[in-house]
């Protein structure tokens, strides 16, 4: 489902009525009815049919609030505009619903100055639903005067509050508050989700997130240019689709696993056994000769493979040789779980990433490597995929935290497409890149997955279904979809507070079956 800037948004409203000849009045016409029809099946039963109150601007957003006013009336109930603006303000589709509206009897109320708002604000406090139409996706500054004053005194009142697109005070461009913002209860928006309505913070103004149908054919956002897109679980069903009779260990691949180091074999761990859980075939893990015994116990399933220690019990840079030898007849390789970043590991790395044929993933102790040692990222093979977080994604681009987490949907991609690579920006609505500059926001996942080893087993995972997808992209995006699930199925079962990566693991198999089990139905 792609995701839209308010730019893209109103380009394919130009197409759809300059291109394919579908009037403005009839896609306002069909936005208005999908969010009465909305409040009549499922709120206006429960509610005080008269305290109806829809704040309106002067826009098309205020256009949609006019039609919503008048399919209450026509349908019984007696509802209030208060119109943020002069009547005569009021411009193309907007002004042509004042006037359908008015004409039937609308009850429509010109706010013009504090004092109009002063007196009429008592039904705000009064109203059973407060319909919010007052800017809609057009916004780039923050909300003032008496806008502002409105939007308190909105989030002030007890009504349930539904937001006809956006929420006032939001912008459809970033996922930041912009300024004083309308905190609704369920935003009904037309034809595609927005940036603010997936992202936090901004996603917590928006409550319950509708999508509403008015029209627009689909066609029209199959554009190469829309490249924010949310990840929807029909479209990764072909990767857990039932396994054929006469397969064997070696038709789900081998993985090799770099990973380890004194104090850190944990991390080794639960990579691999994310790996054989998401159905790799088999899973060898190289760690440092010290660190073997520990891992080796951790599962009887995993094979291990020791290597010369450095002297700080991490994979010494004299290891390169017995490296190359265990990379032969593997199908790829995930390096980084607890590493380390000592310059002899390091040296390691640097030594081994040109030799790489195979598809890679780098993850943790690994990025830090490529962070400190930036022309590796030219060396590596293809495909390759990087799963930072947002802190080794800003010692990746050399950038402050707060700036990469302000500006990740514009970094994350951007340094995909430069060093050609998949990137996985982990954390709550993850998002994953690919080096054509696709962006997918992922839908799984809970507060609970912000825990040490979380991010180890999700690379695990991505490594084990790159082997058995054959398709990069489609392995990240399946992995980082189940990696989330099987982390909201352990939160419903024990708790966001309690859960733990191996919990990620011990709900992995269930969370995969429950995707065979949708293939299957």
């Amino acid at each position: 489902m792609k995701i839209l800037t308010s730019a893209q948004m109103k380009e394919i409203d130009r197409q759809a009525i300059e291109g394919i000849g579908i009037p403005g009045p009839v896609l306002m016409e069909n936005a208005g009815q999908q969010i009465f029809r909305f409040l009549q099946t499922v709120i206006l039963p429960y509610v005080d049919e008269d305290k109806i109150v829809i704040l309106a601007g002067r826009g098309n957003n205020g256009g949609d609030g006019l039609v919503i006013a008048r399919h209450l009336l026509n349908n019984g109930m007696n509802p209030r505009v208060l119109l943020l603006a002069r009547k005569a303000d009021l411009r193309g589709d907007a002004a042509l619903n004042l006037g359908i509206a008015e004409k039937i009897g609308v009850d429509v109320r010109e706010i013009k100055s504090e004092a109009d708002w002063s007196a009429q604000k008592r039904s705000l406090k009064e109203a059973s639903v407060i319909v919010d139409a007052i800017f809609g996706t057009g916004l780039t500054k923050p909300a003032g005067g008496l806008y502002a004053r409105a939007i308190e005194d909105i989030n002030a009142s007890a009504a349930f509050k539904v937001a006809v697109d956006i929420p006032s005070g939001l912008s459809s461009d970033t996922f930041e508050i912009i300024g004083p913002a309308v905190k609704a209860d369920v935003t009904v928006t037309m034809a595609a989700p927005k940036i603010p309505h997936v992202l936090p913070p901004a996603e917590e103004w928006i409550g319950e997130l509708m999508i509403a149908d008015i029209g627009i054919p689909p066609a029209l956002f199959d554009s190469s240019e829309l490249k924010l897109e949310m990840v929807e679980k029909e479209d990764l069903m072909m990767g857990f689709r039932k396994r054929k009779k006469d397969s064997h260990k070696g038709t789900y691949g081998h993985l090799f696993i770099i990973a380890g180091s004194l104090g850190k074999t944990g991390a080794a761990v639960m990579a691999g056994q994310a790996a054989l859980k998401t159905g790799a075939g088999l899973v060898t893990v190289g760690t440092p000769r010290s660190c073997l015994p520990a891992i080796a116990k951790g599962m009887a399933e995993l094979m291990t493979e020791g290597l010369a220690d450095s002297e700080e019990g991490a994979i010494a840079a004299s290891a390169i040789a017995r490296a190359r030898t265990l990379l032969k007849g593997k199908d790829a390789v995930l390096i980084g779980p607890g590493i380390s970043t000592h310059d002899s590991t390091a040296d390691f790395m640097t030594k081994l990433v040109p030799d790489l044929k195979l598809p890679v993933v780098i993850d943790a102790d690994g990025l830090n490597i490529l962070a400190k040692r930036p022309d590796l990222l030219k060396k590596l093979p293809r495909p390759a995929i990087l799963t930072p977080h947002p802190g080794e994604f800003a010692r990746l681009v050399d950038l402050p935290l707060r700036e990469v987490i302000k500006r990740k949907l514009e970094l994350a991609p951007a340094f995909a497409r430069k060093h050609g690579v998949y990137l996985v920006l982990k954390g709550y609505r993850t998002l994953t890149c690919a080096p054509d500059g696709r962006t997918f926001i992922n839908p799984t996942g809970n507060p609970g997955m912000a825990t040490g080893g979380s991010g180890d087993v999700l690379s695990g995972m991505i490594g084990s279904l790159m082997m058995q997808e054959k398709d990069a992209l489609r392995a990240a995006l399946a992995a980082v979809y189940l990696h989330g699930l099987s982390g909201d199925l352990a939160a419903e079962k024990i708790g966001e507070r309690a859960l733990v990566a191996g919990d990620l693991i011990r709900f992995l198999p269930r969370a995969v079956k429950t995707m065979e089990s949708e293939v299957e139905a």
